[in-house]
């Protein structure tokens, strides 16, 4: 889901890809319009509460939103193409028998609420006739009117385009003259705009901001045909267009000087720099042989494996068998945890999600049923003891409460399971991604995200990367091509000998992560220290023609 949905996004015909799955296309300027009045949207959610009351609903909640992208794509010294997008609209869910209803409205006048708020009821009652149980919900204390915004230096929409795209082709052009053919750079930019009530007594507004700027350099040996390419490694992020003005207490060194990583910021034209010179590198590094490593992962590869490996199989609607979309269901099956002892890792090991870390993707107050965000261990000591779960799935592994983590791209979609952020936790013991590398014999370094597979049940897989470097007897000896890393999910992660400490610990991220049908998109990150695995079967990717 995510690359094709990322090509879709950065195409030249963008525009027209996106304007019947992001809204309307609109001006700048109308992205800059300020969000309705609190008490405009309290009323109008109160009509919805009302009507589902009346026809019959035992929980009703509603969802107004509006969500805003700006999406600029450039290639080389071009700006290739601008989209702004809006959509408006209102989403109610109820229970009624029950069973669960869902209905929407691009109309915002009080009768056209009211009046998908009856239809949420109708579809409610019609669903109770074929729903053997009725719902179970977790409950939830009524938390008044509050609100939450993601912190905000500079709001990307006050930020005039031109300077946008003077950015990205400054960063094309730096590349260009660092030893790339050619380099395509984009900037992803959302605002949501959620309110959120329910009939338990909460009234949520939410101002929820995320940015993302990917680039992508390409080089060519013209007298072979061969090119190679370098994506940045730089994470999405929920913060202000502040993510830009990079510091420097936010530079992290890789191990041996392989290159310059940060935290909370970013230098545009550095991390151009970076991916002009290191395409022109691939081309010239000598294909890996096959056979056992040892891997040294970089936070800015590891966050994927993780996604893939621990996040996804943990959805407890995938556990259940309810989600079988994009790869599956889970091997981590209920009688796993039952058992209280699944080696799921080593003992090193530890797992947890949140959507309250600062700055992640999956940052904020409260989820799309209302429940604050919290923190809770999902491996810990290397054994599964807990998964995630909604209001409705709480009862089923013995919580008291949901763990806040449902969520709905838009208004029109209905909320469900997403996934928090999921990160593995730092070292307890004093380790930098130098020091870890000098107990390697038989080695390879790797950073940045690449291709990956995995099954239906989220055990086996492969995985690739961007930048790949040979270690041997404790050194990092140079570059190496043609990496992919095979494994199953249980010997991988026990497979882990050592993790570096919270000064390395830094979050990547998934912009587009794909779930469900229809088709839903949320965003998610996921944190890390430099990691080390010992033993992992590494096969060589090239191709022979002929």
């Amino acid at each position: 889901m995510e690359r094709r949905r990322f090509l879709n996004l950065s195409g030249v015909a963008a525009g027209s890809l996106l304007v019947p799955v992001m809204g309307r296309a609109v001006a700048a300027e109308e992205l800059m319009k300020p969000a309705a009045p609190v008490f405009v949207k309290k009323q109008l959610a109160d009509v919805a509460l009302d009507a589902a009351t009346r026809a019959g609903a035992s929980y009703c909640d509603v969802r107004i939103g509006r969500y805003l992208n700006q999406f600029i794509t450039t290639r080389d010294v071009r700006v290739e193409n601008i989209v702004n997008t809006e959509s408006i609209g209102v989403g109610v869910r109820v229970i009624a028998g029950g069973a669960y209803g869902f209905a929407s409205t691009n109309d915002l006048s009080p009768d056209a609420v009211a009046g998908a708020a009856r239809q949420a009821v109708a579809i409610a009652k019609a669903n109770a006739r074929l729903q053997s149980q009725p719902l179970q919900l977790a409950p939830v204390k009524g938390v008044g009117e509050v609100a939450w915004a993601t912190p905000v230096l500079k709001d990307w929409r006050h930020v005039p385009i031109k300077d946008k795209a003077d950015m990205l082709i400054a960063a094309n052009k730096a590349g260009l003259e660092a030893g790339a053919s050619f380099m395509q750079s984009s900037l992803f930019q959302v605002n949501q705009q959620k309110y959120f009530a329910s009939t338990d007594g909460s009234y949520i507004d939410q101002d929820v901001h995320r940015l993302w700027s990917p680039m992508t350099a390409t080089a060519v040996d013209k007298a072979t045909g061969k090119f190679r390419t370098r994506e940045s490694l730089a994470s999405p992020v929920g913060m202000g267009f502040e993510y830009f003005d990079a510091r420097p207490e936010d530079k992290i060194q890789a191990a041996g000087g392989v290159t310059t990583l940060s935290r909370n910021s970013i230098d545009l034209l550095e991390e151009a720099r970076h991916c002009g010179r290191q395409a022109r590198e691939k081309l010239t590094a000598k294909s890996i042989e096959p056979g056992k490593y040892d891997l040294v992962l970089s936070p800015d590869h590891l966050f994927l494996t993780i996604h893939e490996s621990v996040g996804h199989p943990t959805e407890l609607d995938r556990v259940l068998g309810y989600e079988a979309n994009y790869a599956g269901t889970s091997f981590a099956t209920l009688d796993k945890w039952q058992s209280k002892q699944f080696r799921f890792g080593a003992e090193r090991v530890n797992f947890f999600a949140d959507k309250t870390t600062p700055g992640s993707l999956g940052a904020v107050g409260y989820d799309d049923e209302g429940v604050a965000c919290k923190r809770w261990d999902i491996i810990k000591n290397g054994v599964l003891v807990n998964y995630q779960a909604t209001r409705d799935q709480a009862h089923i592994i013995g919580e008291s409460a949901s763990h806040g983590c449902s969520y709905a791209d838009s208004w029109n979609s209905v909320q469900f399971q997403r996934m928090p952020n999921v990160s593995l936790a730092a070292g307890k013991e004093r380790l930098t991604p130098d020091e870890m590398v000098k107990d390697v014999k038989k080695g390879i370094y790797i950073l940045g995200r690449g291709s990956y597979s995995i099954d239906q049940q989220r055990y086996n897989f492969q995985f690739g990367g961007q930048l790949f470097y040979e270690i041997r007897n404790g050194k990092i000896t140079g570059p190496v091509e043609d990496v992919a890393y095979q494994a199953n999910t249980q010997e991988f992660w026990n497979a882990c000998s050592a993790i570096c400490d919270e000064r390395d610990w830094r979050m990547g991220g998934s912009f587009f992560d794909g779930k469900g049908q229809p088709s839903q998109v949320s965003a998610v990150s996921h944190g890390s220290s430099t990691t080390r695995f010992n033993g992992i079967n590494v096969i060589n990717t090239a191709r022979k023609i002929g």
